[in-house]
Formats: structure tokens, sequence, C-alpha cells
């Protein structure tokens, strides 16, 4: 009758293995019974120092890094793009080498409140198209100087009159800040009818062309 060889190896949970971190004799095989992972030891070497066995050029263990999340590894692990983080238009990010495929910018709206039929546009106005709803008196838009608001060079802002009242658009300071266009007085154009509208873009320091339906 054959005769059966029960052989066993040192065994425990990996938590047990950490805490007691033993040194195994140089050959010796320690078994993880909760993972299934085995480490065989060299004499010198102690547990928590160990590599597993087989685990030469296998990855057992990432931290996932900013905007991702995941990483445990078992025996697979998954790195997910983390939905909480996104790239927006108001604050400073940057992306290096990093392709946006197909990406979708969605501009905002505002429809400002004219105070006596005049309104001058603000930092929060940047990029956005205004309605400027004002009565049948005619009325103002007015661009700041740099000094007292200083849009980044290259900011569009579209002006749509929705209302019957004519709008001009004009610097608040005509000594400082210069407005170009085809208006029959440049510096000062003005929509040619309601629902005109025109675009102001700034191209250099107190410096802004505007275009659209001018008169």
């Amino acid at each position: 009758m054959a005769v059966v060889t029960q052989i066993q190896v040192r065994r425990g949970t990996a938590a047990q293995w950490t805490s007691t971190n033993p040194t195994l004799a140089a050959g010796e095989w320690g078994y993880e019974t909760d993972t299934g992972k085995a480490k065989i030891g060299n004499g010198s070497t102690a547990w928590s120092s160990l590599s597993y066995f087989g685990g030469t050029g296998t990855v057992t263990s990432i931290t996932a890094g900013t905007g991702l999340s995941g990483g445990t590894i078992t025996g697979s692990g998954t790195i997910a793009i983390d939905t909480a983080t996104t790239v927006d238009l108001s604050t400073a990010q940057t992306l290096t080498n990093k392709t946006l495929t197909t990406p979708t910018i969605t501009q905002g709206q505002a429809t400002p409140t004219f105070s006596a039929n005049a309104y001058t546009l603000a930092a929060s106005d940047a990029g956005k198209l205004l309605l400027a709803s004002n009565s049948s008196t005619a009325g103002t838009v007015n661009i700041p100087t740099d000094a007292t608001t200083n849009f980044a060079v290259g900011t569009q802002i579209t002006i749509l009159q929705t209302g019957s009242g004519q709008l001009t658009i004009q610097a608040a300071s005509s000594g400082t800040t210069t407005v170009y266009s085809t208006g029959a007085t440049a510096a000062t154009p003005k929509c040619r009818a309601q629902y005109s509208a025109i675009t102001v873009i700034k191209t250099a320091a107190n410096t802004w062309y505007a275009m659209g339906d001018i008169s």
C-alpha cells in the first residue's frame, strides 16, 4: 500500500506575517492563507522585505495619482479616471501630454440690468453673450479701463440688443481705453437695429475692437 506523505509549510494570514515579520531560513516557505501568495526565505531577510514567490516583474501594488481612483491589487486591479476630478475653464490647471477628444465648451449667458440705461462690463462677463434688454431710450455699454477691470488679452464679449433703445459701445474712459470699429464714429459703434449684435475683442492693453451689425 502506497504511503501518502503530507508536507505543510509555515502559514498564516498576511496580517499575521506582517505583525510577526520573521526571518525565514534559506529555502523555507511561508504561505499567506488569505491571499494565496507565498515567499521563500534566504536566511537573512525579514518577511516584509522578501519578494513574493514568482513576483519578479509582477505588479503587487500601485498608487493612484491625481485624477485617478482605485489601485488595490489582489490578483488584478483597475485604475479608473476619477469622475469627481474635472477640467474647467475658470481655474488654473496644467495638462501635460493630454489629448482632449471632441471637447465641449459651454458658453455662459447673462442678462445685465442697465442702470440709467448704462452698463459697464464686468470681469464675470468675459466670454459671455449679454442680452441688453434696455427700454426704448438709447443706452450705452461701457468698456472699463485695465486699471478698473483687467480683462485678459483675447477676451471676447458679445452684446445683443434685444430692446428697442439703440445701444452704443464705448470706452468708459476714452482717454485711456481705445475702441476701434467700422462704425460711423469708430470709437463709439452702435448696434444698427433691435436684435443686432456687436462682439468686442481685447487685443492689447486698453485696446478693443468691435465687430458685428454696426452703424
